[in-house]
C-alpha cells in the first residue's frame, strides 16, 4: 500500500479526499461533533509540515438538486482553521475557474477547502471528465476517507488514475485498513463478533462471511427476533423479517458445522409501544405475548454476552444490543460497551465499527478505551463482507 509516510509533500499541492461528512444543528448550521475532522488532522498536518500545501475535497450530506446552503462545506471552514492552526481558503466550487485560480495561488503551509464535491451530480455517477477536472488542481492525489472507500465516485476513486506515481493512503485510512486487518487477518483467538441491529437483511452477508472467521458470534438488537422466530418461538410485536426465516435457519446450521457458536439473548426488556415511558418487563425472548415489543436484551442475556466478551482476544463490536437511544432500553447496549472496554483493558483487540455503535461508546464513555472506533460505517461494513472497496482498491491499482 502507497503511504503518506512515503512521500515528500515540500512545495507540492496534495488534493486530499477526506470526510467532513459532520452533523450540523439544523438552526445554526454549526458542527455538533467534529471527530472525522479531528481523525483527518494527522494526514493534513503531516502535508504541511513538508511544506506542502493541502486542497480538500469532501462531500456533506445527500444533496438533491445541486448548491444548497445547508450542505455547504463553508460551515466546516472555520473548525478546520482553528484545529490545523492553518490559514484556509474556501473556494465556492470543487471545480471551475474560482477553484483553480485559488489552488495556483496557494502557498505551501495553506489550506484550500473546496465546495461539496456532491453538489455535482458527475460526483456519485463516477464521471471521468469530472475526475480529470479535480484532479488537474493538484500534484498528487491522498484518500483518507475510509467512511467512502466502498463508493465509486470520481473523486474517492477514479481520480486516483490520474496520478499513476503520485496517489497514496493518508493515516486514517491506513489506520481503518490496519484495524480491519487485524480483526479478520491477524485474529488472535478467541475472536466474538457483536452483530446488532434492526434488521437480518442488513447484516446477513457480514454475519455469514464472519463464519468462516469467527469462533463466537453474538446477535442482538431487533435482528435476533427474526432468528427467535425462525426457531419456533414466540416473539409478540418485536421486528421480524418473515422473508429471512430461512435465511436464519441456514446461517445456524453453517455455524454449526463449523463449530461457531452462535449466541442468542435468552431474555428481553420488552415494552407494549415504542416509547421511552412505556410499560415495560423482562421475559424471556422466545415467550412474548401478542401487543409485546423486544426492544433490549435482558440481565440475563447481557451476563451470558459479557462472559463471552471477556474471554475474547480479538472482538467486533456492530450493530446495538436495543434501542439504547432511549434511556429505558440502553442498559443491554451500556453492559456490552463496558464488558468490551473491560476486555480490552485486559489485553483483546476491539474494533467497533458502525454509526451506531460508535454513538453508543460515546455515550456511554468506552470511546477512547477500545482499541479503534472506525469512521466509516458502511465501508466497515463491506470490507467484513469480503467486498473490494473501490477508494483502496484504486490506490493500490
Amino acid at each position: 500500500m502507497n503511504s503518506i509516510d512515503n512521500f515528500n509533500f515540500n512545495s507540492k499541492k496534495a488534493l486530499v479526499r477526506v470526510d467532513f461528512n459532520v452533523p450540523l444543528d439544523k438552526e445554526t448550521l454549526e458542527i455538533t461533533d467534529d471527530k472525522r475532522i479531528r481523525a483527518a488532522l494527522p494526514t493534513i498536518q503531516k502535508i504541511l509540515s513538508d511544506n506542502g500545501s493541502a486542497i480538500i475535497m469532501s462531500h456533506l450530506g445527500r444533496p438533491k438538486n445541486g448548491s444548497e446552503d445547508k450542505f455547504s462545506l463553508r460551515h466546516v471552514k472555520k473548525r478546520i482553521e482553528e484545529l490545523s492552526g492553518a490559514r484556509v481558503h474556501f473556494s465556492n466550487d470543487c471545480i471551475g475557474e474560482d477553484a483553480a485560480v485559488l489552488s495556483d495561488k496557494l502557498l505551501p503551509g495553506e489550506i484550500l477547502l473546496l465546495e461539496n464535491v456532491r453538489f455535482h451530480a458527475e460526483e456519485t455517477k463516477g464521471d471521468i471528465p469530472f475526475a480529470k477536472k479535480l484532479a488537474d488542481l493538484g500534484d498528487c492525489y491522498v484518500n483518507d476517507a475510509f467512511g467512502t472507500a466502498h463508493r465509486a465516485h470520481s473523486s474517492t476513486c477514479h481520480i486516483a488514475q490520474f496520478f499513476p506515481n503520485a496517489k497514496m493512503c493518508g493515516l486514517l485510512m491506513e489506520k481503518e485498513i490496519q484495524s480491519a486487518k487485524s480483526v479478520m487477518e491477524n485474529t488472535k483467538r478467541p475472536f466474538t463478533a457483536i452483530v446488532g441491529g434492526a434488521k437480518v437483511s442488513d447484516k446477513v452477508l457480514i454475519v455469514e462471511n464472519l463464519i468462516d472467521k469467527a469462533d463466537h458470534i453474538i446477535i442482538g438488537g431487533g435482528m435476533a427476533y427474526t432468528f427467535k422466530k425462525a426457531l419456533g418461538g414466540d416473539i409478540g410485536n418485536s421486528l421480524c423479517e418473515d422473508e429471512r426465516l430461512a435465511t436464519c435457519i441456514e446461517i445456524l446450521k453453517r455455524a454449526k458445522e463449523k463449530g461457531v457458536s452462535i449466541h442468542l439473548p435468552e431474555d428481553s426488556v420488552i415494552a407494549d409501544d415504542f416509547n421511552n415511558n412505556a410499560n415495560t418487563k423482562t421475559t424471556e425472548s422466545n415467550q412474548i405475548k401478542e401487543g409485546w415489543m423486544g426492544l433490549d436484551i435482558g440481565c440475563n442475556a447481557a451476563k451470558d454476552f459479557s462472559d463471552v466478551i471477556s474471554k475474547s482476544k480479538t472482538i467486533l463490536w456492530n450493530g446495538p444490543m436495543g434501542v439504547f437511544e432511549m434511556s429505558s432500553f440502553e442498559k443491554g447496549t451500556k453492559s456490552i460497551a463496558i464488558a468490551v472496554a473491560q476486555a480490552t483493558e485486559n489485553g483483546a483487540y476491539s474494533l467497533i465499527g458502525g454509526g451506531d455503535s460508535a454513538a453508543a461508546a460515546k455515550k456511554f464513555g468506552v470511546d477512547q478505551v477500545v482499541s479503534h472506533v472506525s469512521t466509516g460505517g458502511g465501508a466497515l461494513l463491506e470490507y467484513f463482507e469480503g467486498k473490494t472497496l473501490p477508494g483502496i482498491q484504486a490506490i493500490e491499482a
